[in-house]
Order: structure tokens, then sequence, then C-alpha cells
């Protein structure tokens, strides 16, 4: 592996205007793609195969008017009047009206009409329903609904309410924070604007490659709308990291003299193989969320593993070309005539390492045991879909929401479908009184009445409203006692369903609850055997492994205790907390997965380096701490700012991911690689690197040390004095 980079390095730096041709040409073809071809993103969240959606598919070809994006607009009458007062009852059908005619709105009811008028008469729901899925709206028929808030009068207040706004969330101002934030860690770091610059100006071609790459993609099937924020989150933060790594190397070794072509095919070889491996690991964690069978989170995880591969092919290959043209550039000023007059001074990282290795014990003791302090709210977790509950306050979702619970109790936020069909109208009609008995007579429902029916009334809908708010445990009971109750009555000659927002949500938590095993054992194993093969250890891995359990249950405590409990949550701009959205805990793991192991290939890497040449296993590891902890420093400061400005993000999804990886990076980094991984290390001693002779022989060697490179320069130790 180290021979293979060290020649495409060189090859890199030697031939580095037809590499930077090369990927000019290619981001190119790219943009011209993305520009001609990008298509909409998908703002849905489905599991082929469930219940809930088997139902809302069939409504597609039996009940096409059903089967669209449906809301309701809120409408509150004045103070001291309700709706019947004439002035406010001809204000309600002029709203009636102005929503008919919204582009792709196919029919708004009156609440005079459906009787979804509150017990005191002062609150109404306008049923609107559209003709195409929320994630197929125009931006007119959206913004044209969205304004009907303008309609809000001294007689009456007009909330256009539900969940029907297209495309990907916004990307501002405030995601440029952690960009700022990483180029100033890059000029301390490196104390070279041209280092900085060149080391971000290459992440940022990664990352527009892959955003390049993935609207590409969404011309031929359909993306998330999360997963290009995802992808430019991940792009960033990895591909500064990598080029900074590998930039750091160059420079070590450029002050000790190494001439500057070498240094880059070495450095490339080196610091390049770990690159390689920790940027594998990310890959398989992302990629392996595929497994899980839920198309929406398959293509966030391909979306983003692809912008992390971009990132470690610009590392190691436009990385050593830009090396290349900026020279000696890319040391600080004063060293650029002279790269080895400064004289080595030992930094933090190796004191740090001689302490941590010196009090392991209750070093180790004192990090887990507070790591599984900061993990205790974690038991409590609730997943759900978002839903009003969590929009922003002040939105016209979140007024809505609040007022109809106000109004007519949380659970009229998200009503359950119940869909009969049958091949007769008497049959459908018996089994719809059947069902209409079997949910009247559940604790947590409020009421259950009849819906729209087909043409030909084989194809019936009941709308069931639960006591309970959407996001809430007991609707999610509810759902499954609903589904208990009425599926007997199948024998009736009927099909039976248990379909609606609320039950589409129970549904995609439920699949990815299931699924998170087999994840787990898939990206684990898979990362597992990889770093067997990259460190030729087996409790290295091991060690690995364990470390990202105790950082993923202390992310994971720290988020419930904030966006669920609501600790601190003002700080982070939380209004309401409540239940995480159902596919964060897999996405959260997947990522700080292969984010983990990229720390831990970082550090165990050089440490390894050290113990192969010929350095004692405790020495080694102050000596791999001491020469590596300058760069994760500065690696996890990066990609921690970076994802802490998705914080400032307004879409309660992206703030509470941001949030999570922002917490995950600077424990993982600071708390178990940099510390607790040195002391076990320490504690371990020769027995860290214990591979069975039978493993070693069936094992490819893949030299991330660079150890053939050195033996190939300079004779060892042993050697010298075998020739005296």
């Amino acid at each position: 592996m180290a021979n293979l980079l060290y020649r495409l390095g060189r090859f890199s730096y030697q031939r580095r205007r037809l590499v930077a041709a090369l990927w000019a040409l290619f981001l190119v073809v790219l943009g011209v793609g993305a520009l001609t071809l990008g298509g909409k993103t998908a703002n849905t969240f489905s599991i082929p195969g469930t219940e809930s959606q088997r139902a809302l598919d069939a409504l597609k070809h039996e009940l096409p008017a059903a089967s669209g994006a449906s809301a309701t607009i809120v409408v509150k009458a004045p103070a001291g009047k309700t709706l019947a007062d004439p002035i406010v009852k001809a204000a309600v059908g002029t709203t009636v009206a102005k929503a008919a005619k919204v582009p792709e709105v196919v029919a708004a009811i009156d609440p005079f009409t459906s009787k979804a008028i509150s017990p005191d008469g002062t609150t109404g729901l306008i049923s609107v329903q559209f003709d195409k899925p929320a994630d197929q709206l125009s931006h007119e028929s959206s913004d044209g609904y969205d304004g009907l808030s303008a309609l809000s009068t001294g007689d009456l207040q007009v909330v256009p309410g539900g969940q029907i706004k297209p495309g990907v969330p916004e990307i501002g101002a405030t995601e440029v924070i952690g960009v700022a934030v990483a180029a100033v860690v890059l000029v301390v770091t490196f104390g070279s604007l041209v280092a900085a610059g060149m080391t971000l100006v290459t992440a940022l071609l990664g990352v527009l490659a892959g955003m390049a790459g993935l609207f590409v993609v969404t011309a031929f099937t359909d993306v998330s709308s999360t997963a290009p924020i995802l992808a430019l989150m991940l792009g960033l933060a990895v591909g500064i990291d990598y080029s900074l790594f590998i930039s750091s190397r160059h420079r070590s070794q450029l002050g000790e003299g190494m001439d500057p072509e070498e240094s880059v095919a070495r450095a490339t070889a080196t610091a390049g193989s770990a690159v390689l491996f920790a940027g594998a690991t990310v890959v398989i964690a992302l990629a392996g969320l595929s497994v899980v069978g839920v198309p929406f989170l398959t293509a966030m995880g391909l979306a983003a593993a692809a912008t992390v591969l971009t990132a470690v092919l610009v590392a190691l290959t436009l990385l050593p070309a830009l090396l290349g043209f900026v020279g000696n550039r890319v040391l600080p000023r004063k060293l650029r005539k002279s790269p080895t007059a400064a004289a080595p001074v030992e930094g933090f990282g190796f004191r740090w390492g001689r302490l941590v290795t010196r009090l392991r014990v209750p070093i180790v003791a004192v990090g887990i045991i507070g790591l599984g302090l900061l993990a205790i709210p974690a038991k409590n977790m609730q997943l759900a879909l978002p839903d009003g509950a969590s929009a922003a306050a002040g939105t016209n979702q979140r007024v809505a929401y609040d007022l109809t619970a106000a109004a007519f109790g949380p659970g009229a936020n998200g009503p359950l479908v119940v869909v009969v069909k049958s091949n007769d109208a008497a049959t459908s009609e018996a089994v719809v009184q059947q069902v209409l008995a079997k949910a009247q007579g559940l604790p947590d429902v409020v009421a259950a009445q009849p819906a729209a029916a087909s043409a030909d009334h084989t194809t019936r809908l009941l709308q069931v409203i639960p006591k309970s708010g959407p996001a809430s445990s007991e609707t999610a009971d509810l759902v499954k006692n609903l589904r208990s109750a009425v599926h007997p009555l199948t024998t009736s000659g009927a099909e039976i369903s248990v379909t609606g927002n609320t039950a589409v949500g129970v549904d995609v938590s439920n699949k990815l609850s299931n699924a998170l095993p087999t994840y787990l054992f898939v990206v684990i194993g898979l990362s597992f055997l990889l770093l067997l093969l990259a460190f030729r250890s087996v409790l290295v891995p091991l060690k690995a492994t364990l470390g990202f359990v105790l950082t993923i249950g202390a992310t994971f405590g720290i988020t419930v205790a904030v966006f669920q409990e609501g600790h601190l949550a003002k700080l982070v701009g939380v209004d309401s907390p409540g239940p995480l959205v159902s596919f964060l805990p897999i996405i959260m793991m997947g990522i700080l997965f292969g984010l983990a192991m990229d720390y831990e290939v970082f550090i165990v890497s050089r440490v390894r380096e050290e113990f192969v040449h010929g350095r004692h296993a405790n020495d080694a590891t102050v000596q791999g701490l001491g020469h590596g902890a300058r760069v994760v420093t500065a690696a996890a400061l990066i990609m921690a700012s970076v994802f802490a400005g998705f914080i400032l993000v307004h879409d309660p999804i992206i703030k509470a991911i941001g949030f999570g990886l922002t917490i995950g990076v600077l424990i993982d980094a600071f708390v178990v690689r940099m510390t607790l991984v040195p002391a076990i290390l320490s504690l371990l001693g020769d027995r860290a690197w214990w591979f069975p002779k039978w493993l070693d022989r069936l094992t490819p060697r893949v030299d991330i040390e660079g150890e053939n490179l050195r033996v190939d320069e300079t004779p060892r130790t042993d050697e010298l004095a075998g020739v005296r």
C-alpha cells in the first residue's frame, strides 16, 4: 500500500499540471451535469413494504384524490366572537375560496361542512387536498398555500399548517461560520497562509465535486432533501482533515531537510495510507446504511459516502500536485530559506502523552465512568418523525399546531387513516361499521368517523383522532392496538390497513429500530477487519470498537438531555424539546463510527510506526501521541466547528444532527482517542500488538507505516551493528 501511494504521490508532484487540469475538467463536467440534469430532492420519509406505505400506494390507483398531500388551515375568530358570526363566517368563506384556487389544490372543505369546529365555536379547520405528494409540489403551489396567512385580518386569524414545503433545507451564512473557524485553526496550526489556504481550497474543491455529482444523481433517482446538507457537512469536515494530515507530515519532513519531491511522495505514502484507511472506514459506515433497507436512508448514506470518497481522492492526488506548485511556501516565512534552522521543540502532545501513560489506571477508570454517566439519559430516548411541534416558534406550521392542539386536543394534529377495500360496496360498508365500533372502543381515541370513498364505494376511508400528539408514545401504541383490533375483520372479505402521516412515522421508527442491530453488525464487522488488516493486531481494533461504544453512548445521552428533555435547549435554539427524529441514531452511529476510526487510524498508525521501527511500546505511545496530537487536535476542532455551524440552521433535523456530531467528535477525539486510547495502549504494552501467527500468515500486508520504504532507504540499527 505504502509503495503504491508513494508512486502516486510522486507522479502527482511531477505531473502536477496534468493532475490539476484533469481535476479542473472533472469539476467542469460535473458542474455542467448538475446544472442541466439536476432534479428535485425528495422531502418524504417512507419505507416501501410497510402497511402504511402499501395503503398509500394503493390509494394512488383507487382513490387518487386521497393519495396527494393534505394540509389544514386553522381559522380562529377574534376575541369575543365565534365562527358563526356573519362577518367572521364571510371571512372563512373567502379563505376557503382562495385556498381552492392555489395551484395543484383539488379541494378545500370549509369547517361548517366538515363539522371541524371546536366546542367553543372559535376555531375551525379547513381541509386542503393537493393532487400530488408533498415532495412533488411546485414552489408556486407551496408558496401560494403559505401566502394564505396574508388573509389574516381583525375579523379572522388564518394560519396554513402542515408540511408541504418542497426541496432542501437552505444553506445560509450560518454554515460559513464553521468554515471561517476552520480557516483560523489552519492558520494557527500551520503558521502559513499559503498552507492554510491550500488545505481549505482542496477540501472545498472536493466538496464541490461531491455535491455536483449528487445533484446529477437526482435526475435518475430520488434523493432525500437532507442528503445534500449531510454530504456538505461531512465533505467539508473530512476534506479539511485529510488534507491537513498529509500536509502536516510533508511540512514536518521539510523541516528535517528532506527534498520537497521526496517529502510529498513519502507524506502520501505514510499519512496518505492512514487517510485511505480512515476514509474507507467512513465510507463503509455510510454505505452500510444500505443494509437497513430504507430508501431515503440509503440515498443519504451513499451521497455522503461518495463525497467522502471524493475527499480521499482529492487528498491523494490533487493535494500532492498543489504541494508541488507551492514548494517551500507551505512552511512559515522564517523557515523557508533554512527549514532546519529552528530547533525541534517537544510540544504539548509529548507532555500529555507522558502524563496519560503515567496515570493510565485512574485515567481509564475516570474516563469510562464519566462517559458512562453522560450516557444515562440515552435510556429514555424517544424517536418519531418531525411534526408541527418540532417546528421553530413563530412559523406557520408551529402556530397552526399549537392552535389545533389547544382547540381540539393534540391528537387532531395527526389523525390516523383506516383504509377499507373489498369487491363490493355493501361489504365495505359493513366492515366500516365494524371498524368504527372497534376504534371507538379503544383507549386514547377521541373520535372515529367515516371520510372519503371511491366512486363505486368499494374503497372507504375512516379517520381516527387520537387523544395524544403525533410523536407521543401513546399514539404509537394506539397504532399497534388499532391494527390488532381491525386486522381480524379481514376475514369478512375486505382488506384493512392503518395509514396516514402518523402511522407512516411509527412504521419508519419501528423499521429503523429493528434494522439497527444488523447495521451495527455489518459495519462494525467490516471495519474491524479493515483495522485488523491495517494494524495487524487483534486488541487494537477491539479497543477502537469499544471506544466507539463509549463515544456514541455519551453523545446520545447529551443529545437526549438537550433536545428531548430540554436541558440548556435555548442555548442551541430549541424552542420545544421533544422526541428525536427517528433516523437520527442510525445516521449518527454511521457517521461517528467512521469519524472515530479516522482519529484512531491517525493516532495509532503513528504509534505503530514508532513501534515497528524499534521503540518500546510505552515510548512508542508517547512518541505517536506527541507527533499526532497537534494535527489531531486541529482536525477535531475543524471538524467540530464545521458541524457546529449547522446547529444554527432552523431545520430541526439538521440542527440535531449538527449538535450530535459536534459533541461526538469532541468526545471521541479528546476524551477517547487522545486520552483513553494511549492510556489503554500503555496498559497493554507489547500485548497491544499481539497477532496470532496463523492469522499473520493469512492476512495480506498493507504497510500503512511505510516500513518497507524506510528499509529501502536506510538499514536498521541492528543491521548496522552487525556490519560493525
